[in-house]
């Protein structure tokens, strides 16, 4: 007997295993499709990244389910420090005790962890992992995937959640705005003598900024926090060639010694940086969620979230829409799906952009100017409700899974 499901997902990451086990929460079945197995996706060592969730893609872990597992591996993020390589004058985002916190940080790893866990347990995702699609058909009764091992899965609605290179969405013709920041990430994380009370930082300097994101104290005490440097692509040969300690000097130097003493606790892994952003995200019986829709720079830390999002209006829209007696790939739905995400997912791409344009490219700013345009934030509270409000992801209009 064919096991046809709702949805055909086309990658297993956080955006695409998210997605799976939100639609299970309300009775959307699922097949989802990776490449690569869970045990070498959550080994230790193979993911260094950290990743920061804002308030409502916190809304929506606890909403399908996550809480518990997830509360006690996150730190929150008591505010922002915004600086020009450490001189006076920098810009402290820190919310009202009514207002909460500007999210969590989590270790990729546990994320992954914990959705991997739950979506064991859920009879409505049927998950086949070390497998690839060979071919992809969608019709107007269906959509069918061939995988690499000769099995067919099918479906009424496919979905493209591969990441930033999406093979389903270059095969189907969907365009993308795209451009190269000429920068590498240079990820990791390190232990350091003094805590880091909440605090994420953002020092800007002429040859690119350099991110510290809270982690949870290791259980033998030591005080972590994540780090992503980054770096021009002329330069970034030179970096990953150093050393651990001459490459933890290079850190520990723009640091200007806030956290005392740092060692390194994971591996260094570097990453290309640049923008891409799909003009359409749905096509007959097909949806792009995530990296395989939108790709943006880690500046402001939001590119896993614009993800999240996408994820809990998909569903919200999907389950509105099978409740009347729609099918999950009727063009409706998929049109309500793309007007929704598309002011908020420009708006943040654009807002991003902006940013790495002004602070993030070596060479494009004075220092005086970067001080100067820092201190109209500092002084302006409704540009810094702004930006805490973008933090937070809880600015637009919502659908109930990213909401309390």
């Amino acid at each position: 007997m064919t096991d046809k499901r709702d949805l055909v997902i086309l990658g297993g990451g956080l955006v695409g295993m998210t997605l799976a086990l939100a639609a299970a929460k309300q009775g959307i079945t699922a097949h989802v499709v990776d490449k690569a197995l869970p045990e070498e996706l959550t080994a230790d060592g193979v993911d260094g990244r950290a990743s920061a969730i804002s308030t409502a893609s916190w809304n929506l872990f606890c909403n399908i389910g996550l809480k518990d597992r997830l509360e006690p591996l996150g730190c929150l993020i008591e505010g922002i420090a915004v600086t020009d390589a450490m001189r006076p004058g920098r810009i402290d985002f820190k919310p009202e005790p009514h207002e909460g916190t500007l999210g969590r940080m989590y270790a990729n790893r546990d994320i992954r962890l914990a959705l991997f866990e739950a979506a064991r347990a859920e009879p409505g995702i049927a998950w086949h992992s070390g497998v690839e699609p060979a071919a992809r058909q969608r019709g107007p009764h269906g959509v069918a995937v061939t995988l690499n091992d000769g099995r067919v899965l099918e479906g009424n609605l496919l979905i493209g959640a591969e990441g930033r290179q999406s093979p389903t969405r270059l095969e189907s013709g969907l365009k993308s705005a795209k451009w190269d920041y000429s920068h590498r990430a240079m990820v990791t994380a390190i232990t350091h003598e003094r805590p880091h009370d909440g605090v994420a930082w953002e020092i800007f300097f002429p040859a690119g900024p350099l991110a510290l994101l809270p982690l949870l104290d290791l259980p033998d005490g030591r005080h972590r926090s994540a780090v992503v440097w980054t770096v021009g692509e002329q330069q970034a040969a030179g970096v990953i060639a150093l050393s651990d300690a001459a490459f933890l000097n290079e850190i520990a130097r723009r640091m200007d010694g806030i956290f005392g003493a740092i060692g390194l606790i994971a591996p260094r892994m570097a990453y290309p940086l640049n923008f891409h952003h799909a003009g359409r995200i749905v096509a007959d019986r097909l949806a792009l969620v995530g990296d395989a829709a939108h790709g943006m720079h880690p500046i402001a830390g939001q590119g896993l979230n614009l993800g999240l999002r996408d994820v809990g209006t998909l569903v919200q829209v999907l389950a509105d829409g099978m409740r009347l007696g729609l099918e999950p790939g009727d063009a409706q739905l998929l049109a309500r799906y793309e007007r929704w995400r598309s002011l908020d997912s420009v708006t943040a791409m654009a807002a991003t952009d902006a940013l790495v344009r002004l602070f993030g490219i070596p060479g494009r700013l004075p220092s005086a100017v970067r001080r100067l345009g820092m201190g109209v934030v500092q002084r302006t509270g409704w540009l810094k409700k702004f930006f805490m409000d973008e933090a937070r992801g809880m600015s637009g209009e919502l659908p109930e899974l990213l909401r309390a």
